[in-house]
């Protein structure tokens, strides 16, 4: 059977539920082995997350320390200026990620702010990097200026099932989630979306995310699965923690649900030992983030990573660059017009 011939979009709950259920053993080779079919199994893909706008939200997420309806003791900060996002950039690049994830504490984008996020987009490009951005809804307008700009991938995630979203999120309906994603693959960028574990949700509603991006038309390329990163001052900072092997168990069987996809071992790993995110690996994860911090909350150092993959024998997956004359020449040109740009020095000050 062709690669594409086996991805499936009509996943039903009793199926999913079926796979999660068997054996934890024969669970695991199952998704190793959909995996293998797919993706080089000693490889992962190293992106870095930066907080391009942190603070004040207007949602109401309640596992969000950047919401503006909880006091969680964060610094409120001003949209980034492009300057410093691109040197963050840059810094990334030299540690070996592959993509650069921008994400800005907002219900939407403003008009405003959108000149100075696409200069970001374009410079980040500009450097090599895969580029990713999470601003919150989109309008069609905004999601194809983005991809003018030559973003590759936008993050919105649906965090959980439509059933339970309601008991985390009020500012902002499944339906609108599911409308940016649509505005996103109209436009012609990739998806990244995946959800939460740990918020007081079922199985069902663990299994009722996963389905609802396997059923969606094409497959998100990116699926972040998070563990709860529990923060004093939201009202789930004392949510009951996640079984170890049901968090290894849903990124299995969303490795098998969405077998092209990459599963992004997400928000959460600074509280998962090696043993853990070795199985994780195994489980069929291949994306992680890499670096100090993940928006606001810890990540494990890249150095640490780096001794990790070491033992385990896993390598960075490598972005295929291209080394012509001419795309190095559009590298330098846009370069040029970043650094001519009167939006490049005061994102801040507007």
């Amino acid at each position: 059977m062709s690669a594409t011939a086996s991805l499936r979009h009509d996943w039903t709950l009793d199926e999913v539920r079926a796979l999660f259920t068997q054996p934890f053993n024969d669970l695991i080779f199952q998704a190793q082995g959909v995996h293998r079919q797919h993706f080089n199994a000693n490889e992962v893909q190293v992106s870095t997350l930066l907080s391009i706008k942190t603070g004040a939200c207007p949602e109401d997420c309640k596992y969000c320390p950047q919401s503006g309806h909880y006091n969680t003791g964060l610094d409120k900060e001003k949209l980034m200026e492009v300057q410093k996002v691109l040197k963050a950039a840059a810094e990334a690049k030299a540690i070996g990620s592959t993509r650069f994830c921008m994400g800005a504490a907002w219900k939407h984008p403003s008009a405003k702010d959108m000149p100075y996020v696409l200069e970001m987009v374009k410079g980040v490009k500009a450097l090599g990097l895969e580029t990713c951005m999470t601003l919150g809804t989109l309008d069609a307008e905004q999601t194809k200026a983005l991809a003018d700009a030559g973003l590759d991938y936008y993050n919105h995630n649906l965090d959980t099932s439509p059933e339970f979203y309601g008991n985390i999120i009020t500012t902002r309906t499944y339906a609108e989630r599911l409308q940016t994603l649509g505005y996103v693959r109209e436009a012609g960028m990739k998806i990244c979306s995946g959800g939460i574990l740990g918020m007081g949700e079922s199985l069902d509603d663990r299994l009722g995310l996963l389905i609802q991006l396997a059923n969606l038309p094409e497959h998100p390329e990116s699926v972040p699965i998070n563990m709860l990163v529990k923060v004093q001052g939201t009202p789930l900072a004392e949510a009951e923690d996640v079984d170890p092997f049901d968090f290894i168990r849903t990124l299995a069987v969303a490795r098998i649900l969405m077998p092209q996809s990459h599963v992004r071992l997400s928000a959460g790993r600074e509280q998962m030992n090696e043993q853990m995110q070795a199985l994780a690996f195994l489980a069929g994860a291949n994306s992680i983030f890499y670096g100090e911090k993940l928006l606001t909350t810890g990540n494990p150092e890249a150095e640490r990573d780096m001794r990790l993959f070491q033992r385990l024998g896993i390598k960075p997956e490598a972005r295929e660059e291209h080394a012509d004359e001419v795309h190095q020449a559009a590298i330098e040109q846009a370069l040029v017009e970043q650094r001519n740009s009167a939006l490049f020095h005061d994102a801040a000050a507007v």
